[in-house]
């Protein structure tokens, strides 16, 4: 994607550069299958965030997983 787009994560507006929510998470430093996304109030599985678009407008929550003992 060439140009940026407008969305919202975890209640902060940011711009984007990234055309599915896998690359908008690997843009954030975090590793796709670490996550768990809202995207515009519907939980995005896992398994298909490679495949999801971004579009400008878009509202995400993105929880990662963090490991510890």
């Amino acid at each position: 994607m060439d140009e940026s787009i407008s969305i919202t994560v975890n209640g902060e507006a940011r711009q984007s550069g990234s055309a599915t929510v896998a690359g908008l998470v690997r843009e954030l430093g975090l590793k796709p299958e670490k996550v768990a996304v809202e995207l515009n109030g519907e939980i995005a599985p896992r398994s298909t965030l490679e495949n999801v678009g971004l579009r400008d407008g878009d509202v995400l929550e993105i929880v990662h997983f963090v490991g510890g003992g």
